[in-house]
């Protein structure tokens, strides 16, 4: 390692204005309260300037018929296959690989950027990096920091397998809790490549002393892949730049040309704030795990098209099942619509018995391996995704008994579809009332409170965040603006009137539902209604636009199908369409761009800093803390001090911690709010006064919310304004600054 001294001033001049953070996408994470705390989140953009990979696309090709070639000893053949490419074009199959590799390249170079240039990451310190993965980023991080510092990769996963400082005094297997396999894999990833990179004698970082300037402490800096922080991150980067090469090989082999390949990529980059959140938050799970629904999508299309299955296409379908499944607890709500949407796609007759029953065992066999490798995790097993993957196994061996039942096809079809979600609903509260398990109970709460007027602590700290809340009214004015959505609806008419029209050649002619015709193209009405169910989730939590906006990418690529638009091919050069439409889509597309290039900033949160140095180096190392779920997780991962609550909110065991924590910020009495959290164990108290007042509707501020809760002391003060003000006889001020109170408990 090598010491410099790099005299870079980090100004502290006014920053130009920042372009307005777009709440946006993805699963679950910590529900917060209100504006809180900056967000990682942006406005939306897209790429344009650098054109895209394949900007010398080929004419659309007419479809192939499908092949039926498999993965595994057939790889090559497979791929030219998948990519919907002549025999005789060897040379284009490298060349469709050759444009996803710049793809990828061109992804992985913006991403990157962007993330420097927000956070100036290459200069902070250690410890001002660790505070840059704010709420459930630095919880997870802070378990492959663990990894990491062990001394022994062995030694490092035991502990966070019996960890002790997360939820005390608890010891909690957190492999099991937080989906953390791809902390484990990154730790043995770092360690291996120092402990070589040491033994060759190869240097992997160098630190900087940076000077902050305003009366600041200098700092020591490091950059480089021998830093945990920059491997971590770098590591995230390049699987989303390799998710890019995904996208236009999906876009490639769904449309039948390399223009649709292009189309999604450029589709994706001109909304890319809309599509992705890795480039601001890339610890979280979906960062790690969406890459794998991509491929599992493009396995998928290629299993509906193929006229004959192979053991190697069923068995990559499988581990990419895992991949996706492992690191994020939301991916089996993602594989019910899959599955729901694959069912329908059987029901009326686009995909044959005998392959659902295929595709339906292997995720069964991938669930089954989850559970095994998630050391039993019963969330699994009485999950909606479980209970409907068994509900279609039964009646996919019922079929001959419908068969019997002499009625008509439309009425079979509604049959089948009430049969379905009856009994998915049933059986998952079957399974939840045998095992005991309320763990994912909230959710079903929030989607409950879209509908109706129900309201409950839990339900009200999710949808008074923003990125809970239904979908913005401005997200498909944005899709609007970039042609995104006026695309996808004329591709999704085009499936649509292919649907009618295959539909109304069974119904009108008055047959039963006994019938040997199968219809062709089940993977355009299975993309189709994968877009409905996106489509759906995306208007009722506005985070899940994670899905629905890369999804809408994909299907833009079949504006270059012949299956769909052969008969305006056949007037009209297919490039000139789609090189037309995508100058059209460059207008704006180019301007998100430029607003993304744009953001400029550089993280300082020295109140946070000034906390984190007082716990260290002022109290004991088994002294326990309580507070905000965002601010315990920076405690955990830079002081390494116990904490009692955590923003991994997905264990009832957990909410109902939070609960108690919370209720400092209600109107109850401080003596009652003191023995709570003495039964917990607690030490210190982080007071914020911010989550006392801060307001991001009405009826959401934290008194509000506990008013729902606890109506009986409705209209008294609020503990935390009284606290802010006198904390004693019940608490004891032992550290103080301009966003945090450290309150010690004091024990009687």
């Amino acid at each position: 390692m090598v010491l410099q001294a790099r005299n870079k001033h980090r100004e502290a001049a006014p920053k130009p204005p920042q372009p307005p953070r777009a709440s946006q996408s993805p699963l679950r994470g910590t529900p917060e309260v209100g504006a809180g705390e900056p967000g990682p989140e942006r406005a939306s953009p897209s790429p344009g300037r650098k054109g895209a990979a394949g900007r010398k696309g080929p004419r659309a090709e007419p479809a192939v018929p499908p092949s039926g070639v498999g993965l595994g000893g057939r790889l090559v053949a497979g791929l030219r296959g998948a990519l919907g490419l002549r025999r005789a074009g060897r040379g284009r199959t490298w060349t469709t690989l050759l444009l996803a590799a710049f793809a990828a390249v061109l992804h992985w170079s913006h991403i990157t950027h962007l993330f420097e240039n927000d956070r100036h990451f290459s200069h902070l310190s250690t410890l001002e990096r660790e505070m840059a993965f704010r709420t459930e980023m630095g919880l997870y991080y802070s378990y492959f920091k663990t990894i990491v510092e062990a001394p022994s990769f062995l030694n490092g996963v035991w502990m966070i397998m019996n960890d002790k400082l997360t939820e005390y005094p608890l010891v909690i297997n957190t492999l099991k809790r937080f989906n953390l396999y791809p902390e484990v894999i990154l730790a043995s990833w770092y360690r291996i490549y120092t402990k070589i990179m040491d033994m060759i004698g190869i240097q992997t970082k160098i630190c900087w002393t940076v000077t902050r300037g305003e009366g600041l402490s200098p700092i020591e800096s490091c950059e480089g892949l021998g830093d945990p922080a920059c491997f971590y991150v770098a590591v995230i980067f390049i699987l989303n730049g390799l998710m890019m090469a995904l996208f236009f090989i999906y876009g490639t082999y769904l449309s039948g040309s390399r223009l649709g390949g292009l189309v999604t990529v450029l589709c994706f980059f001109f909304n890319h704030g809309e599509c992705t959140r890795v480039m601001w938050t890339p610890p979280l799970r979906e960062s790690f795990s969406y890459p794998f629904l991509v491929l599992q999508m493009l396995l998928v299309t290629h299993i509906l098209r193929a006229t004959k299955l192979y053991r190697g296409s069923l068995i990559a379908l499988c581990i990419s099942n895992v991949f996706f499944m492992l690191p994020w607890q939301f991916a089996q709500f993602v594989l019910l619509t899959q599955i729901a949407s694959l069912f329908a796609v059987y029901v009326v007759g686009y995909i044959d018995i005998c392959k659902l029953r295929k595709i339906i065992y292997i995720h069964m066999i991938s669930l089954a391996l989850c559970f095994v490798l998630m050391f039993g995790n019963s969330m699994l097993l009485t999950s909606y995704y479980a209970s409907s993957l068994v509900i279609i196994w039964g009646m996919l061996a019922l079929k001959p008994h419908f068969l019997k039942i002499n009625i008509s096809e439309l009425s079979l079809w509604v049959i089948q579809g009430c049969l379905w979600l009856f009994g998915t609903v049933i059986l998952k509260y079957l399974t939840s009332r045998i095992f005991g398990i309320a763990d994912d109970a909230h959710i079903g709460n929030l989607l409950t409170s879209k509908f109706f007027s129900y309201k409950d602590f839990d339900t009200l700290l999710y949808t008074c965040a923003a990125e809970f809340d239904f979908m913005e009214k401005e997200t498909p004015l944005r899709y609007t603006k970039t042609l995104l959505l006026p695309v996808v609806l004329v591709v999704f008419i085009a499936i649509v009137r292919k649907i009618i029209s295959d539909m109304w050649s069974i119904l009108a002619k008055q047959q039963t539902h006994i019938r040997k015709h199968q219809f062709d193209h089940g993977e355009l009405v299975y993309h189709a209604l994968q877009l409905l169910a996106y489509t759906a989730l995306g208007i009722l939590i506005m985070r899940l636009k994670l899905f629905l906006t890369p999804h809408m990418c994909v299907m833009a690529s079949l504006i270059c199908s012949r299956q769909l638009f052969g008969w305006l091919f056949c007037k009209v050069h297919p490039g000139a369409v789609v090189f037309a439409v995508l100058a059209a889509m460059s207008i704006q597309g180019s301007a998100n761009l430029q607003t993304q290039w744009n953001i400029v900033g550089e993280f300082s949160n020295l109140p946070q800093e000034e906390l984190i140095e007082w716990i260290k180096y002022s109290t004991k190392p088994d002294a326990v803390f309580a507070g905000a779920m965002p601010t315990m997780a920076s405690v955990k991962l830079s002081a390494l001090r116990p904490v009692v609550n955590h923003p991994h909110y997905e264990d009832a065991g957990l909410r109902a911690r939070t609960k108690i924590v919370y209720s400092m910020y209600s109107r109850k009495a401080a003596e009652e709010v003191k023995q709570e959290l003495i039964k917990l164990k607690v030490n210190y108290y982080i007071l914020e006064e911010s989550w006392c007042v801060r307001r991001s509707k009405p009826g959401c501020s934290m008194p509000e919310i506990w008013d729902v809760e606890d109506p009986a002391n409705a209209g008294k003060t609020p503990l935390c304004n009284l606290l802010v003000k006198e904390s004693k006889p019940h608490f004891t001020t032992v550290f103080q600054n301009s966003v945090y109170k450290v309150l010690e408990v004091i024990k009687e």
